[in-house]
C-alpha cells in the first residue's frame, strides 16, 4: 500500500508545493518507508511510499532515463518481468531501466505504446498511477480492472485536477471530487476517460 497525491494544471507548482507537502501527509499512514516529490512547471507528483519490490531503488515518483515521463503508482505489477522480457524482445535495448521495481515497466510500456498500452499488453496486477508526460504536457490517469486499488480524481477552484489515493488529501482543495472507475484510462489531451478492457460480459447499454 501506497498513498499518491498529484495536482495537474497549476500557475506555477512551487507557489503551492508547501501545501501539497501537508496535504501528502494525510497519506502517510499509506507508504510509511519513503516520501517523494516532483515538483516542475504545472506539476506535482508526491509520493508516499511503503516498500516491499526493490526497497533500494525502487524510491517513487519514478522516471525514465530522460526524466521526461514520471510515474506515481500504487499497487504491484504481478507479471512485470514477463512485460519487460516482451518489451525488450520487441525493442531490443531501447528502454533503460533504472531500478528493480515492478511498476517502472508502465513508464516504458507506455513509451512504446501510448494511450493504448494497457490495451496492448496484459498488464496483471493491482494498480493506481498517473503519468506526467513533459514533453506532450499531459497527463494520463488509470485504475486497475476491478478497483483492488483506490484512488479519486477532484478539480479544484484554481482550474487545476488533482488525483488521490484518498479524499481527505482532496477535500479541502477540490469544489468537486469523484471516484475514478475501475479498469478505466484518462488523459488530458483528449479530456477522455474510456475503459482499457472490455470483459467477456460487458453491455454497453
Amino acid at each position: 500500500m501506497c498513498g499518491i497525491l498529484a495536482l495537474f494544471g497549476l500557475q506555477a507548482a512551487d507557489e503551492v508545493r508547501k501545501e501539497v507537502v501537508d496535504a501528502a501527509k494525510l497519506l502517510r499512514h499509506r507508504g510509511p518507508d519513503w516520501s517523494g516529490m516532483y515538483c516542475q512547471g504545472n506539476a506535482i507528483i508526491a509520493h508516499e511510499r511503503l516498500a516491499i519490490v526493490d526497497p533500494d531503488s525502487g524510491d517513487q515518483p519514478l522516471y525514465n532515463v530522460s526524466r521526461d515521463l514520471v510515474l506515481g503508482v500504487n499497487g504491484e505489477i504481478y507479471n512485470h518481468l514477463e512485460l519487460r522480457e516482451k518489451l525488450e524482445a520487441r525493442a531490443p535495448g531501447k528502454h533503460q531501466f533504472l531500478t528493480g521495481s515492478d511498476c517502472e515497466v508502465l513508464l516504458h510500456l507506455y513509451a512504446e505504446d501510448g494511450m493504448d498500452f494497457l490495451t496492448k499488453n496484459e498488464v496483471c496486477g493491482m494498480f493506481a498511477f498517473v503519468i506526467w508526460d513533459v514533453k506532450r504536457n499531459m497527463f494520463v490517469v488509470a485504475r486497475d480492472t476491478i478497483g483492488i486499488i483506490p484512488l479519486y480524481i477532484g478539480w479544484a477552484n484554481d482550474g487545476s485536477v488533482r488525483v488521490s489515493s484518498e479524499l481527505k488529501a482532496l477535500h479541502a482543495s477540490c469544489s468537486r471530487y469523484e471516484c475514478f472507475p475501475p479498469g478505466h484510462i484518462f488523459d488530458s489531451n483528449s479530456n477522455q476517460r474510456r475503459l482499457f478492457y472490455t470483459p467477456p460480459w460487458w453491455d454497453p447499454s
